[in-house]
């Protein structure tokens, strides 16, 4: 088994933590500025927070003597700046250090803690993570339990029929910052939603394990994030 440091900056948070052979030794998050404005002032201050939490992962590794095998990053969809930070940063350490670069899609991070925790949903019950896009759009994807795409990751607006289809099949999971804002909007019988499901590094370990054991490795020089759709300002953030 490996020993993988997960940056997760696409959401709310800014969260850092280390795995080692399956399991999280190390987490920490703070706040960040995901507003997505274009200001050096707000850029720098993503840096920041970043670069404190990647110099404690970094001195807890250093101290106990545990050496990294892979660096893996939240790659998307999700806030502009927040992925461009955290992928600029996990490039950084693997050049600096000469590791392997993973991408855990973002979406799929969400599902995490929820499977985690319930194992006894239906068998044809799907899930559905969803990040907060503004107004009613939201970015999101539809899996199976063993996080087999049924819908592609994509942006979408919700309304009162959204996947009105596979709910007349099957129950449907939701969670995320998302699917909060949606809960007064998809009214269907098998739409159920799950709440306090937020973005955090430690829970990339699965799921970066899996890639790391297969060796599904980005190459660091030209990876990109998954940004979904182009990022646009205001006049009022270009000031």
């Amino acid at each position: 088994m490996a020993c993988i440091l997960h940056i997760e900056t696409a959401g709310e948070l800014c969260s850092v933590a280390v795995s080692q052979d399956g399991g999280t030794i190390y987490d920490e998050s703070a706040n960040g500025d995901k507003g997505g404005s274009a200001k050096k002032k707000s850029v720098s201050r993503n840096v920041g927070v970043l670069g404190s939490l990647v110099d404690g992962a970094m001195s807890f590794t250093d101290n106990h003597a545990i050496p990294f095998d892979a660096v893996a990053v939240s790659s998307g969809p999700g806030s502009y700046t927040g992925l461009r930070i955290g992928v600029s940063m996990a490039k950084g350490i693997c050049y600096g250090r000469n590791l392997k670069l993973i991408a855990v899609p973002t979406l799929k991070i969400l599902t995490v803690p929820f499977l985690l925790r319930h194992d006894d949903i239906e068998e044809d019950a799907l899930i559905c993570p969803m990040i907060d896009a503004r107004r009613m759009e939201v970015y999101t994807a539809l899996y199976t339990r063993a996080l087999k795409p049924v819908v592609d990751v994509c942006a979408k607006v919700i309304d009162e029929h959204s996947f009105e289809q596979q709910l007349n099949e099957h129950p449907i999971y939701f969670m995320g910052s998302g699917a909060e804002k949606c809960m007064q909007v998809i009214k269907h019988k098998n739409a159920h939603f799950i709440n306090n499901v937020r973005l955090h590094a430690k829970n990339m370990a699965p799921l970066a394990e899996q890639l790391f054991l297969r060796g599904e490795f980005e190459d660091v020089a030209y990876f990109e994030p998954n940004y979904l759709k182009e990022w646009t300002t205001t006049h009022k953030d270009q000031n």
